[in-house]
């Protein structure tokens, strides 16, 4: 499916959806504790539907409801998996999580997605979980892969250039019998090993880790407990709401965003803020409101990485030369975003400079509709359809369809805010 926008102004109220990160961490500690769980408000999407299926096949009891999900989980006590191959759909986060978990297990646990998810890189934590006494198989270091535990404890030493591969260890770690220590070397994405660690404190379980998260020490033979908890607000993707009404000359009130949280994504307002943007809070709104001018910025998104497509797009509209820099992980998300931006905004009449870690961007204030390809990628998805708003002609983007990972609702949620959606199905 396609959609065709128009220029546009965005102004009113939103509600974002809820973290995809926190349902996903939620899903897995539940699937794994023993007892009922009950998470509160998730995110309901693809991504996170792909997290109960693999929670399921491990042989959790799962009772759902849009905003209320109940998981009994197996207590440590895995079921031989009924389905021949876990399909996990598009999500990394889940492909990567639950392959640590699966390693557990005494028997053998498959997984397989859609075509985006068997590009993704899983070599440094399929290295680690062998090195910790598992059995991998897998023909290229992504999936299809197939895993077979128990695992046994001990040392590794893994590469964090997706915090992904940290956190899938620091979730498994402490279910086996025996302690385990985890050496970390060129870790991205620090705030998401914080959600982690958060997940795990409020567990009650024991880890020693540097402050740098350079090292853990992990001790074994520990469990987790049913728990209730209600899922925050996703500032991921507060992210698109936010950049709309600062490249349409917008107001925005966006509704329950807790700013205490972890997420690394809740930066970015700061980074809006450097660009121009008013924002105001109080407890239950936030309020962004565009500026005549928006202004070019440097900036470090290594914590931030989910935010380089929308954030290229604001640059694009500050007139002047904004560096989007030590991003190097944004090559290995659901496409490689560094290059499809670069390509999509170029098709835009952008003058773009794609770097090995980031991209510069000399932004003249404008940019031409014209078709532009999403690639499967919900964020580029959402970010070329915010350009459209503000673009000279008429914006085609492709497969608008993939927004659905984490935003079911975004052509209809902008629509109600003045976005001059047209959706176009396409045989």
């Amino acid at each position: 499916m396609d959609i065709c926008v128009s220029k546009s102004k965005i102004a009113g109220e939103i509600a974002v959806p809820s973290s995809k990160s926190h349902t996903i961490r939620a899903v897995a500690i539940a699937s794994m504790a023993e007892g009922k769980s009950a998470i509160i408000n998730p995110l309901v999407s693809g991504d996170t539907l792909s997290s109960l299926n693999a929670a399921e096949s491990f042989g959790a009891e799962i009772e759902r409801k849009n905003d209320f999900w109940k998981i009994k989980g197996i207590g440590g006590k895995f079921r031989a998996c009924s389905k021949k191959t876990v399909y996990l759909g598009n999500s990394g986060t889940s492909l990567r999580i639950f392959t640590g978990l699966a390693s557990l297990a005494d028997n053998v646990f498959s997984f397989d997605g859609d075509k985006s998810l068997r590009t993704r890189e899983m070599r440094p934590l399929l290295s680690s979980i062998e090195e910790l006494g598992a059995e991998i198989k897998s023909a290229n270091g992504k999936c299809p892969l197939s895993v077979r535990g128990p695992l046994k404890g001990g040392r590794t030493k893994i590469e964090g250039k997706s915090s992904q591969f940290v956190t899938s260890l620091l979730l498994a770690t402490p279910l086996i019998k025996a302690d385990s220590q985890i050496e970390v070397f060129k870790l991205n994405e620090k705030p998401y090993l914080e959600i982690t660690l958060d997940w795990l404190k409020k567990q009650n379980i024991e880890i020693e880790y540097a402050d740098d998260f350079s090292n853990f020490k992990i001790k074994g033979h520990q469990a987790y407990k049913a728990f209730e908890s209600l899922i925050p607000a996703d500032f991921s993707t507060a992210t698109f709401p936010l950049v709309a009404a600062a490249i349409t000359k917008g107001e925005v009130k966006i509704k329950n965003l807790d700013f205490n949280d972890r997420q690394g994504d809740k930066d970015v307002f700061k980074i809006m803020e450097k660009m121009g943007m008013e924002i105001k809070r109080d407890r239950e709104w936030t309020s962004v409101k565009a500026p005549s001018k928006l202004n070019p910025i440097s900036v470090d998104l290594n914590s931030t990485p989910d935010a380089l497509p929308a954030l290229a797009v604001a640059a694009c509209f500050a007139e002047g030369k904004t560096e989007l820099l030590n991003v190097p992980q944004a090559r290995i998300k659901e496409t490689d975003r560094i290059a499809c931006m670069t390509c999509e905004l170029r098709k835009m009449g952008a003058k773009v400079e794609e770097l090995e870690d980031g991209m510069i961007i000399h932004g003249t204030g404008y940019l031409d509709g014209t078709v532009v390809d999403g690639h499967d990628d919900h964020r580029i998805v959402m970010a070329l359809a915010i350009a459209g708003l503000s673009s000279k002609g008429q914006t085609t983007v492709k497969g608008v369809e993939a927004a659905s990972v984490t935003y079911p609702n975004f052509i209809r949620d902008f629509q109600k805010l003045g976005a001059k959606f047209c959706e176009v199905y396409t045989l």
